[in-house]
């Protein structure tokens, strides 16, 4: 059965708790990315921060994303895939929790990013068009 490990997005970096939103921003830009790993100082998970969060949740309420720390916008606690979990397992996550992007770990360091776009090239197409429709869905 196929891993995250193998389907994974290997170098995923991060954005650090205490930089700023702007800066962020301009590491997705850099990057050409929608989201980056949010990393505590202690180089553990603390979540993900996406454009859209960026856009709704600072620039939509006024707040300058030049003084807004990213370790602001984490919330809870990050859902995760381990790096050696399967096929089945990153399916019923990114389902459940409705994500289409998802970190792996390995242990408690991440090692990589399965996005919706990986699990679309590694998985048979029933399996894909379920993951799409339920993350299609409210």
């Amino acid at each position: 059965m196929t891993t995250a490990r193998e389907i994974m997005t290997e170098g995923a970096e991060c954005v650090g708790a205490e930089e700023t939103v702007l800066d962020a921003a301009k590491k997705m830009t850099q990057l050409g990315v929608g989201a980056l790993p949010i990393c505590g100082t202690d180089d553990r998970l603390k979540g993900m921060l996406t454009d859209r969060d960026i856009v709704v949740k600072v620039l939509g309420v006024g707040k300058d994303p030049a003084t807004v720390k990213a370790g602001e916008l984490a919330q809870g606690e990050a859902v995760t895939i381990g790096a050696d979990d399967d096929a089945a397992e990153i399916l019923r996550t990114m389902t459940e929790h409705k994500v289409r992007r998802l970190p792996v770990i390995d242990g408690h360091r991440l090692v990589g990013i399965v996005a919706q776009a990986d699990v679309a090239r590694a998985l048979p197409d029933p399996q894909v068009g379920d993951l799409l429709q339920a993350l299609s869905t409210d």
